[in-house]
């Protein structure tokens, strides 16, 4: 491994404050509030210019490979006006193998299944079956694999 690649991981391991795996992949600029909550699981892709809101935790297993420009909004605020100044965490999982094209959203509180394909420019506001493709805005399931 190049020494390079080495500091790169160093870095991510102490902004996650958790080693990361050799294999984790990442092609900078990458955004996040905190870092320490995100989780990430061996063979995971994250492609420029991704945005980790992580308030809420973040988690991705094995294997996922993650597009250009994907958001990951784990705040929402209340929907009353007078409720719209709070700000209410709720964490995002990703199973195995999950593909997230690029410039998609995904909400809080969501969690999408193994195998799951979520298509370019979707937002996910709602939890995503294993082996299943969703695309839209919001996303609604288009087909099972």
């Amino acid at each position: 491994m190049s020494r390079r690649k080495i500091e790169w991981l160093h870095l991510l391991s102490r902004l996650f404050g958790k080693t990361v795996d050799e294999s984790f992949r990442v092609f900078p600029p990458f955004y996040t509030d905190f870092g320490k909550n995100i989780t990430v699981g061996k063979n995971v892709f994250i492609n420029a210019c991704c945005h980790f809101q992580d308030h809420g935790g973040v988690s991705l297993g094995d294997g996922c490979q993650i597009g250009h420009n994907v958001v990951f909004a784990t705040l929402n605020h209340g929907l009353a006006p007078e409720d719209r100044q709070t700000t209410y965490p709720a964490p995002i999982t990703l199973g195995k193998n999950v593909w997230v094209g690029s410039n998609s959203t995904i909400l809080q509180g969501v969690t999408i299944g193994d195998n799951a394909v979520i298509a370019a420019g979707a937002v996910v506001t709602k939890d995503v079956p294993e082996n299943t493709i969703v695309g839209g805005v919001p996303a609604r399931i288009i087909r099972k694999i």
